[in-house]
């Protein structure tokens, strides 16, 4: 009994003194948000069709379903030509800066507002791989994917290192200045009722939440002499990011799972030849050669189908052994890729590899990150320490009294 108590703290300190797998949510951040930003990119010339008053799904029946399922979207608060094209500017801006890992925690905020608005706007024009963007970007709002490889990284190891030279550390009143807009805009939203209550508040309660919580945050950094205020917040939001990783783990488990063992059903996947059918589709064939090379050995096909279903069934039971699941990881990173080129989906490719990060090993990353950090460096000299080294991140030093994660301001 003492032996399991003593291993219930260790767990309990585990998820509470840290953020885990500050990579993983690193590479997450950073494909979602990339993945969107080139599809908002490709589709630019068709955005008024697809989501836009030009599209054959008009205002007027937005309107009808979104009072009948209760979905956010923002593009349902005007009809104008300019709101619409505002909110996508807004998409856009927001993607890029989480890319590059400004302002993480209000970035991540701003980006699941764009890619709700935008696909529940027009909820026919998706797939699968638009059902992961739309369900990961309420998940990285509660988690602190800022932690390496971004700007915000950037700017407290500088902190840090100014602190230990004993330089004054330079007041930062940017984050308060987009936190006091963004209350200005969250007011002004509710006040015109634009925000539906529903039930314990609905969006209301999340985004004011989320802004109060940006100011207690920041207060309890500015305004406390003692360090409980900001120990809790801390555990808090450490606490928020490892639940909100483990759901998106589970979430990739669950869409793989479900898929597989909705393939063993199909008759076509019993016999080994549903693969065949969609390289001879029109929409999925960009390359008609190549379909019709890959089509043409039966035995490719058999293989290729029978492996799709093992390797999706059999992935969630090999988290457990570290090289199976290694294995079975490049695999399936591999059949996305392949899908992304013979079926012409990349978007859906990326959606789903950026889905498999999480699960990738972290002296992978720390390497994928050393090299990137090398080839920058070669490329722009002097500036090979823009990505701080693995290890040092690591150590839970103390953050600047300036620094944030929960909420708007970070």
């Amino acid at each position: 009994m003492n032996r399991f108590s003593q291993w219930i703290s260790r767990g309990i300190a585990r998820v509470t003194d840290a953020a885990l797998g500050p990579y993983q949510s690193a590479v997450i951040r950073i494909g979602f948000s990339a993945t969107w930003l080139l599809f908002l990119l490709r589709e630019f010339p068709h955005r008024q069709e697809m989501y836009g008053p030009e599209g054959p799904w008009s205002w007027s029946l937005a309107q009808q379903l979104i009072a009948g399922n209760h979905a956010f979207t923002v593009l349902m608060w005007s009809d104008s030509g300019l709101w619409f094209e505002s909110v996508y500017a807004l998409a856009l801006l927001s993607s890029v800066l989480l890319l590059l890992g400004l302002r993480t925690r209000t970035m991540s905020v701003l980006f699941m507002v764009g890619v709700l608005s935008l696909q529940n706007r027009s909820i026919f024009m998706g797939d699968g791989g638009d059902n992961v963007i739309h369900l990961m970007a309420i998940y990285l709002v509660f988690t602190r994917c800022g932690e390496v490889w971004s700007l915000d990284a950037r700017r407290a190891r500088r902190a840090r290192e100014a602190r230990a030279r004993g330089e004054r550390e330079a007041a930062d009143w940017s984050g308060p200045a987009l936190w006091a807009v963004l209350g200005l805009a969250l007011a002004a939203a509710t006040l015109a009722g634009k925000l539906d209550g529903g039930l314990l508040g609905g969006w209301l309660t999340v985004f004011w939440g989320l802004w109060t919580v940006q100011a207690l945050w920041w207060a309890a950094g500015r305004h406390t002499r003692g360090r409980e205020p900001r120990i809790l917040l801390d555990v808090v939001a450490n606490l928020a990011h490892n639940a909100a990783l483990f759901v998106i783990m589970a979430e990739a488990c669950l869409i793989y799972s479900t898929a597989g063992w909705y393939k063993i059903q199909g008759s076509r996947w019993q016999d080994g030849t549903a693969v065949y059918y969609p390289l001879h589709l029109d929409y999925f064939s960009p390359w008609p050669a190549l379909s019709d090379l890959l089509s043409a050995h039966g035995t490719l096909v058999m293989l290729v189908t029978y492996g799709t279903v093992a390797v999706q069934v059999a992935f969630p039971f090999t988290l457990f052994n570290r090289r199976v699941k290694n294995v079975l990881l490049a695999a399936m990173i591999t059949e996305h890729a392949v899908i992304a080129v013979v079926l012409g989906l990349p978007f859906f490719s990326l959606a789903m590899i950026a889905a498999d990060a999480v699960f990738l090993p972290t002296t992978f990353l720390r390497r994928l990150g050393d090299w990137a950090a090398r080839a920058r460096g070669g490329l722009f000299p002097g500036r090979g320490r823009t990505l701080p080294g693995p290890r040092r991140q690591q150590e839970r030093t103390p953050e600047p009294a300036g620094e944030t994660h929960v909420g708007f301001g970070a």
